[in-house]
């Protein structure tokens, strides 16, 4: 039954509609006062033709944007500025991402989260670091290293009493194995990254309950015919996988490989890593330093990278145009896989929820 509406409906002609998992051809919306009324095959009406209609996206690894980084506003007026900058370009739902630092600005992070947790686009928080392994702290300031510590795991233990979804990174091979497995019982995503695990290492902290790898190939020791590290063992395991899918971080090749190589479908997602330059000014300051945008990337003052500039719209560009996906493969990575990831149901588009969902053209960018 149609909802009656006031407003005369407007029609949008999808050729692929993407809700709950599944991928469906040539379907029509219904549009009144900003809420959809029907879903049915395409008709002969005119209507304005999209090339996706699809829910808004999922990111599980998001630093920054709008010109704000977690870190450097770690309130709730912060994580409200990244999440609307981040929904502005197609992403609906994010975990904020608190990196290395003092513990005063993770624990800050982490009331601001628990503040917005509910509110628009706020899943829960991501803590990456400190407890990395310093060969492959990447941009990560290496005087907020520390091991695993009882800290954390009670800062952990809190939000997950109150229901909050919490994933968090950690080198394993550097942690207590008690501190670890508390980690692991309070229900927080465990995570593998900035690593420098034997895959034996590797192995032995995916048995204990570590249930995910943290941007895989980066900040983790490259894979050899002797020496597959967490690398190889996270491609030759079921545990799920992040990607930086920017064509910087991990080349194409290299993505492809690990997609076809993984022995179950459905454990690679992507994330962008995003750095307040998303949706924001085309600079910002970490740690005291100065990063900014060159020729797509971002960089510090030495040239190295310092995180991400895309978001998950790119991503699935990324995937399809360039990684060869079909969309079928490419939009659960951005959908529906990290929210299972979390513990949490897919996105659905459905009569009732709001127009302003994911439309785009065949190119994958935004249909006004």
């Amino acid at each position: 039954m149609t909802p009656p509406s006031s407003a005369a409906p407007r029609l949008i002609s999808a050729r692929h509609l993407w809700s709950a998992g599944r991928l469906l051809a040539e379907q029509e919306l219904e549009v009144a006062e900003g809420r959809i009324t029907a879903i049915r095959p395409r008709g002969d009406a005119p209507a304005q033709e999209v090339h996706l209609a699809a829910p808004l996206l999922t990111d599980l690894q998001v630093n920054g944007g709008g010109g704000t980084m977690v870190n450097g506003d770690p309130s709730p007026e912060g994580l409200a500025r990244i999440a609307q900058a981040h929904r502005r370009l197609g992403t609906g739902d994010i975990l904020p991402t608190v990196i290395t630092d003092r513990p005063e600005v993770i624990e800050a992070a982490a009331e601001a989260a628990l503040a917005c947790y509910g509110a628009t686009g706020i899943l829960g928080l991501h803590i990456e670091g400190p407890h990395f392994s310093p060969a492959r702290r990447g941009t990560h300031a290496a005087q907020y290293l520390r091991p695993l510590d009882r800290r954390t795991v009670t800062l952990v233990e809190r939000l997950r009493a109150a229901g909050m979804p919490v994933m968090i990174t950690l080198a394993p091979e550097r942690a207590d194995p008690a501190l670890l497995d508390a980690l692991i019982a309070s229900g927080a995503v465990v995570c593998a990254g900035h690593s420098s695990a034997s895959a034996a290492e590797a192995r032995a902290a995916f048995a204990r309950g570590v249930s995910c790898v943290t941007h895989l190939y980066n900040a983790m020791d490259q894979m050899s015919s002797r020496a597959p590290g967490l690398l190889g063992a996270a491609i030759d395991s079921e545990v799920m996988c992040g990607l930086i899918c920017d064509g910087v971080h991990v080349s194409w090749e290299m993505l492809r490989i690990a997609l076809r190589a993984r022995p179950l479908p459905g454990r690679c997602f992507a994330v962008s890593d995003a750095m307040a330059t998303v949706g924001g000014p085309d600079h910002f300051s970490l740690y005291g330093q100065d990063i900014r945008v060159q020729d797509g990337r971002l960089v510090n003052a030495e040239g190295a990278l310092a995180g991400a500039h895309v978001d998950q719209r790119g991503n699935l560009a990324n995937l399809v145009q360039h990684v060869g996906l079909p969309l079928e493969a490419a939009l659960p990575m951005v959908t529906d896989i990290p929210r299972a990831v979390m513990g949490l149901a897919p996105r659905e588009i459905c009569v009732g929820t709001p127009v302003a969902e994911l439309l785009l053209d065949a190119a994958l960018g935004p249909v006004a």
